[in-house]
């Protein structure tokens, strides 16, 4: 690999940061490079005009793809020699064929023995406790996915409700007054006409047939966007009050709120698009309450980018929208059934029933 490393301090005017961003976009993308970019010290502002601090970049060549196909017969066979028992090879080449190598890959990881680049496997490891933790993860998303659909409609019916109750006008949410940045509010209505003109839904379509009006009022709208859409509007509303009725609804600061929102739109959308979910490393991290309306618990000594705390803010927001849920006993029995797996690695602290929020 080609490495060119850099050591620079600079002080660049805007004008020419953005110049520099687009000169160096288009010459990497010329010549198959790669850059980033660290930070070494906080930049420090000249005049007010300027930008700069020191930083280091390093510059690497892609290069072709060279790994080949391998078939399912022959995955079973680079399996073996790294170490996995399986009895069946048959059937493996089945699971291969069906699940494909390149998703159950991740179930393998943890087998491996460190250094984990060497590819070999801890001694006793079976093709059947992969196929165990792949099956865990699958029930895990769709417990995940059950729970955040309560979360998603309460706030689909929440945000239509406050809005029209503290604005009095029930087509608040198509109205550019009520936002605080007018560039958000355009690509929001863009969404919202697209969503509105595909709809198949009936009580849309009898809307458009009978009525006047160019958007229907807000608790129809709110019904065709997604969870991601919605928490854009909410972010975008223009009355700090507004947003901290709807925050407050569940107990929460607009800024907890709005980020908790996106932790779930974006777990939501991986149980969708059945991702890994049961030891991921999350890139988002979810800010955290300083008081709450419901049990909440001690975070001291927890990894927020980890599962464990996406269950927590499950269980938080269904104690608003559902009090008498069950996610705690579910939960529960879901980890029970496969006592196999690494709650640690998801996140668990050892005494997590112990916590209020759990109880």
């Amino acid at each position: 690999m080609n490495i060119e490393l850099f050591c620079e301090d600079i002080a660049i005017q805007p004008v020419f940061s953005c110049f520099f961003e687009y000169y160096i976009t288009d010459y990497l993308a010329i010549t198959n490079k790669i850059t980033t970019f660290v930070l070494l010290e906080p930049a420090k502002p000249l005049y007010n005009a300027q930008i700069g601090g020191s930083f280091f970049y390093y510059t690497y060549m892609k290069t072709s793809f060279a790994k080949p196909y391998s078939s399912p017969e022959q995955i079973v066979q680079i399996l073996k020699s790294r170490g996995m028992l399986i009895k069946d090879e048959y059937k493996v080449e089945d699971y291969l064929m069906n699940i494909g190598y390149h998703r159950l890959s991740a179930y393998i990881y943890p087998f491996y023995k460190s250094p984990k680049s060497d590819l070999v496997l801890k001694e006793g490891t079976t093709f059947a406790q992969v196929l165990t933790l792949y099956r865990f993860d699958k029930r895990l998303r769709i417990l995940l996915f059950n729970e955040i659909e309560k979360i998603e409609i309460a706030i689909r019916s929440i945000l239509a409700n406050i809005g029209c109750q503290e604005l009095n006008d029930r087509y608040w949410i198509t109205k550019p007054e009520y936002f605080a940045n007018t560039e958000k509010f355009n690509l929001t209505l863009a969404i919202i006409e697209k969503e509105l003109s595909s709809s198949k839904e009936d009580y849309i379509e009898d809307f458009r047939r009978n009525y006047i009006e160019n958007y229907p009022p807000a608790w129809m709208i709110t019904e065709v966007l997604s969870f991601g859409n919605l928490n854009y509007i909410y972010s975008n509303i223009s009355s700090n009050q507004l947003m901290k009725r709807i925050a407050g609804h569940f107990g929460l600061k607009p800024q907890v709120f709005t980020s908790w929102l996106t932790v779930l739109a974006n777990l939501r959308n991986m149980c969708c698009h059945h991702a890994r979910v049961w030891n991921r490393d999350f890139m988002l991290n979810p800010a955290e309450p300083k008081k709450t309306k419901n049990a909440w618990i001690d975070t001291s000594k927890i990894d927020k980018k980890r599962i464990y705390y996406r269950l927590c803010i499950i269980r938080y927001f269904l104690s608003s929208v559902a009090p008498n849920n069950n996610f705690n006993e579910k939960l529960s029995g879901l980890l029970a059934d496969f006592l196999s797996v690494d709650i640690a690695a998801m996140g668990f602290t050892h005494d997590w029933k112990n916590e209020e929020a759990w109880k």
